[in-house]
């Protein structure tokens, strides 16, 4: 590794809201309490659930880094979430409300949510799942997937949430690896106006595991009905949810488990094809997940209405779909599947439906919406939001601004959070009572959290510098290693700065003269160009920038002068070429845009202008194959792509540049 170049500068600022400040729910008294006394501004934090047993012991480091935290503690992380917010007089409040792709609705109450998670898990443990046993999720973005998860934790048996989008290979990976003999899943769910099915990638899994000599490992599959496809049947395996679930009782003692217990494995993709099985206990996790979520939406759950646009299936979803806000008793909106189905006006149609109060969504959402144009948000009543919030990757200063202006009507602050599915639980955001914002910052880590930007000695860089991001203190929320596999764990995280015992994920990020930290994505994703090491993220964002442009990515190309050459691909505003041109002209206009923003060494040696760009259903760019087309390689494997088509487009040459 080597230092990377800080080559853009950002000078807009958004002081808090007098008013806002005023009612937050975190000052910056809660930095100067963290700075005097970590663990004990954890404790306090901790406080926060409730605790059958409390803990001797705030954290235990001596087998660095595999951290205990709330050492001796108990608990039972679905009672925190649901059981003990009826019992506080508090189970006519609303837990969820539930939309449909195609329009059905449905909400379920803190009481009827209590009733239906000791119903399932009364149904698990009928089904012969004990504390420790491992259940695989491979669900939609349904209610009863949120309740199997609460019915898994409720009982003590670790669950992994497998995204409804991967294949049935990649579902067989991920039950063998963790060993799991229940699949919980639905005939479907609807996709882009239209049934999409579920059950049958399942079907698929168990053949393909039973091929590799599993043939006895999944005893029960427990199917929700949702579409009401047909599917493929087995007697004495397979059992209907809607049957056998709802003949279970409504009584369900819950039991307390030791802070450190499994609460769930999140798979990651690995650099070594077999995917990393990252595992969250549950003390430490409901704690930190709890409180980011309070401090950083600045939560009132009297009066707000909380969106989490992400999925289930994501760690985003597990920790501010489920477990957090249903820890701080939050009414939360859930939508089953795509913001432009039946057309663009979806999602702003829903805010002004339920009076959204507080939205947290991706970059890539927002970049959609700037490509679809100010009028869709415009054409509806979003004066219930009061706070915006941005997950998943940097966001582009552009964006940020179009977020704040067309969205939140220039007055919501804008919470950037970074952390992982590693941290499990927000690391670095902005908090909207006490930070002046900065479009594209995602500016210092929270109260009782410690980050830095270090060179490849694991020095911290000067203000202005750039380098790579490290965690510097053991964090309540962090993963306690990956499953099945200590050592790998230790060489992914802890072996590049092991004098320090600094946690390093990959990330490159830059400080500015204030100290505030920008994300630069990931350090696989930098440019060597003459000898300068370039983030994608910063030509990226030069290139939204423009006025013409709804979103870009970039990608690195061999090239025989500069060793790298910088390819981009942009998404236009509507608009921004008039019928019948090639964007010629436009290309040029963007090359010379982003030479002037940023410096001559990161102008593009070709710019396509496409109609899309390869993301996952998650969101997520697939740089790795635009690197493929920038060098003229095979494309890689494109099972997890939203859209494989678009590859296609892309790969059959658009219009480009490469002259000078």
């Amino acid at each position: 590794m080597s230092m990377l170049e800080n080559l853009s500068t950002e000078d807009r600022r958004f002081p808090p809201d007098a008013a806002f400040a005023t009612q937050a729910n975190v000052t910056a008294v809660a930095f100067e309490q963290a700075a005097v006394d970590r663990l004990a501004f954890w404790e306090k934090q901790a406080d926060r659930l409730t605790w059958s047993t409390r803990w001797t012991q705030a954290l235990d480091w001596s087998n660095a880094p595999f951290a205990k935290w709330f050492v001796g503690g108990t608990l039972n992380v679905a009672y925190n979430c649901v059981d003990r917010h009826v019992e506080s007089g508090h189970g006519d409040q609303v837990a969820y409300h539930w939309e449909g792709e195609p329009g059905d609705t449905r909400s379920i109450t803190y009481a009827e949510l209590k009733d239906e998670v000791s119903r399932a898990s009364n149904a698990l443990l009928a089904l012969g799942v004990q504390p420790g046993d491992r259940v695989a999720i491979y669900m939609p973005m349904l209610l009863e997937t949120v309740i199997a998860m609460l019915a898994c934790a409720r009982i003590g048996a670790p669950h992994t949430v497998v995204f409804g989008g991967f294949s049935a290979t990649a579902l067989a990976d991920r039950i063998t690896d963790c060993d799991a003999h229940i699949v919980i899943t639905s005939d479907g769910g609807y996709r882009r106006g239209a049934p999409s099915a579920l059950k049958p990638a399942v079907d698929e899994a168990i053949e393909i595991m039973a091929a590799d000599g599993r043939v006895e490992q999944v005893r029960n599959v427990l199917v929700v009905r949702r579409t009401g496809q047909d599917v493929a049947w087995t007697d004495g395996r397979d059992v209907w949810w809607d049957e056998f679930v709802a003949t279970q009782s409504a009584e369900h003692t819950p039991q307390a488990f030791d802070a450190e217990h499994p609460l769930y494995v999140m798979y990651t993709s690995g650099t070594t094809g077999k995917p990393k099985g990252i595992l969250h206990t549950s003390g430490g996790y409901l704690t930190q997940a709890a409180y980011t979520h309070w401090a950083v939406f600045d939560l009132k759950p009297e009066k707000d209405l909380y969106w989490c646009a992400a999925d289930i299936g994501w760690v985003t979803g597990h920790s501010y779909i489920v477990y957090g806000p249903l820890a701080n008793r939050t009414t939360s909106f859930m939508y089953e599947c795509t913001p432009n189905t039946p057309d663009e006006h979806r999602w702003f149609q829903m805010i002004e439906k339920y009076k959204t109060t507080i939205l947290y969504t991706a970059p890539t959402t927002i970049r959609t919406f700037m490509k679809w144009g100010e009028q869709i948000p415009a054409a509806h009543d979003l004066s219930s939001l009061r706070v915006l919030g941005s997950v998943g990757e940097p966001i582009n200063p552009e964006a940020w601004i179009w977020y704040r202006a067309h969205i939140g009507g220039n007055r919501c602050p804008i919470v950037d959070t970074w952390w992982q599915t590693e941290t499990g639980a927000m690391m670095i955001s902005p908090l909207p009572g006490v930070s002046t914002t900065k479009p594209g910052s995602a500016q210092r880590a929270l109260p009782g959290l410690g980050a830095d930007v270090v060179d490849d000695a694991g020095e911290s860089v000067p203000d202005g510098g750039g380098g790579f991001l490290v965690l510097t203190e053991p964090w309540p929320s962090m993963t306690r290693g990956i499953w099945g596999d200590p050592e790998r764990f230790k060489e992914t995280y802890w072996s590049t700065y092991p004098k320090q015992g600094f946690y390093f994920a990959g990330d490159g990020a830059k400080k500015d003269a204030d100290g505030d930290l920008w994300m630069l994505g990931r350090v696989d994703d930098v440019m060597n160009v003459s000898g300068h090491r370039i983030s994608t993220t910063e030509v990226e964002s030069a290139l939204v920038a423009h006025p013409s442009v709804a979103e870009a990515a970039v990608a690195a190309a061999s090239d025989e002068t500069t060793g790298q050459a910088i390819v981009a691909f942009v998404i236009l505003r509507q608009g921004a070429i008039e019928s019948g041109s090639d964007g010629g002209d436009l290309v040029k206009t963007l090359r010379d845009w982003v030479a002037t923003e940023i410096g001559p060494i990161a102008k593009p040696r070709q710019i396509m202008i496409v109609p899309e760009l390869p993301k996952t259903r998650s969101g997520k760019i697939m740089r790795r194959l635009l690197r493929d087309v920038a060098e003229h390689r095979d494309l890689g494997d494109v099972t997890t792509l939203q859209d494989d088509s678009v590859m296609n487009l892309i790969s059959a040459g658009l219009p480009g540049a490469s002259d000078d």
